[in-house]
């Protein structure tokens, strides 16, 4: 019997020091988990919807959206709409539409330079089997067609991605090219920027040049985006493959704030964005599949304008989502 009782008081022992362990234990947690000071890290950590383009200037649906491009300058939105530029003030009204009576047949993407002129990546066609960049100017009146050479695989290199620098210098992606073509404004080709992975000339989707000079690239294939500065210096890469939360399983485009440097990278097949500060840290996404308001399908293309909003152009749902920050 004494041995019983003995055996019963050991027990009680061990069972009141498991729970005073587990008493502190929820303690510890509580103070390490409850949000003291989360209220600003929490205002920079969403987004909220604010408006939807969906109409073209004749008042008819806008199809398939590939492009948006954001000019800081004039805030005027360009939307390449299947074969269709159109033009939007800052507002979301369509004030004008290039289209093939303008000499638009097939666009892939364009970019504005500081003097208003516009330049447009078009594929080839019949009557012109050659891929080009047509140059119009301040009034969207053609001027001149730059057709790419002077480098292995010009012959079958289609431009889609524009940008251009403070000095008026084009940059040019291809499709899956190793490399982002830089031109003078005459079209003369001044260098090929290449990053490598393992010894390897990374193949190359994207290219967007901010405020301040700095060269954005994206890799499709790697889940990558490699930033350079002004004197294309390699600065830093980031981004993760992957199809989880937080990374990237096809990467189509970057916009930079240039507020605060912050970048917005569209994901193709995670149907989502993902913010990154200016150091490439990765901050939180937004979207997933859908047909609501916030949600994409197939996005393609991001643009950031002077204010901070965020212009994503949602494919196949034939519409540009606009979105703010909550700061």
């Amino acid at each position: 019997m004494f041995r019983f009782e003995n055996l019963n008081d050991l027990e009680r022992k061990k069972r009141a020091t498991l729970l005073a362990f587990s008493c502190l234990l929820l303690a510890l947690c509580y103070v390490l988990c409850i949000p003291h000071k989360l209220v600003a890290q929490q205002a920079v950590t969403s987004v909220t919807y604010l408006d939807v383009i969906a109409e073209d200037e004749e008042g008819g649906k806008i199809h398939f959206p590939s492009f948006v491009f954001s000019d800081l300058i004039s805030n005027e939105i360009y939307v390449i709409s299947q074969t269709k530029i159109i033009i939007y003030t800052s507002d979301f009204f369509p004030v004008f539409t290039l289209s093939k009576k303008d000499g638009i047949e097939t666009p892939q993407g364009l970019t504005v330079d500081a003097e208003g002129n516009l330049y447009v990546a078009n594929s080839a066609t019949k009557e012109d089997p050659r891929h080009k960049i047509s140059v119009f100017n301040a009034c969207f009146k053609w001027e001149r067609d730059i057709y790419l050479k002077g480098f292995e695989g010009a012959d079958s290199f289609m431009p889609c991605r524009l940008s251009t620098d403070k000095n008026g210098n084009i940059y040019v992606a291809g499709s899956y090219f190793s490399g982002i073509l830089i031109l003078n404004n005459q079209g003369e080709l001044l260098e090929i920027l290449s990053p490598e992975e393992e010894g390897k000339k990374v193949k190359l989707d994207y290219v967007t040049v901010d405020k301040e000079g700095r060269i954005y690239l994206v890799s499709e294939e790697e889940g990558h985006i490699y930033v350079y500065d002004e004197n294309r210096k390699f600065l830093f890469k980031f981004g993760q493959k992957g199809g989880s939360t937080g990374k990237l399983s096809r990467p189509k485009a970057v916009g930079v704030d240039n507020r605060n440097g912050r970048m917005y990278v569209v994901d193709y097949m995670r149907h989502a964005v993902n913010i990154y500060d200016k150091e490439g840290k990765y901050l939180f996404e937004f979207g997933g599949l859908g047909w609501g308001e916030g949600w994409f399908q197939y996005p393609r293309d991001i643009a950031v304008d002077s204010q901070g909003r965020i212009f994503v152009a949602d494919t196949f749902n034939d519409r540009i989502e606009v979105f703010k920050p909550d700061e």
